[in-house]
């Protein structure tokens, strides 16, 4: 199912609640890095990313070093960043409160 990308200013707008989640410098997708104490610290928060990311069948390219989990959201289907990547952002902006620093 292809979803409706959203326009550049939805994007900011949905940026400026995303702390510390930023534009691609191709603008098709959202990326953040998230720093944790430890690699319990991330390995937690990936496992519960991961519940939410099957819950909205969604799932984020990311990858994690350590104490380091780098997350990059779109929609590729629809080419582009959808209502989907911002709620997947949300999520993980949840799941890190209380474990990144």
């Amino acid at each position: 199912m292809k979803y409706p990308k959203l326009d550049k200013d939805a994007i900011d707008r949905e940026l400026a609640d995303l702390k510390g989640w930023a534009l691609r410098e191709d603008g098709l997708a959202i990326v953040r890095t998230f720093k944790f104490a430890n690699f319990a610290e991330a390995f937690g928060f990936m496992a519960e990313c991961a519940l939410s990311a099957e819950k909205l069948n969604h799932h984020p390219e990311w990858s994690n070093v350590y104490s380091r989990v780098k997350v990059c959201l779109t929609t590729h289907d629809s080419q582009g960043i959808t209502e989907r990547d911002v709620l997947l952002a949300n999520a993980m902006q949840k799941a890190a409160a209380g474990r990144s620093d």
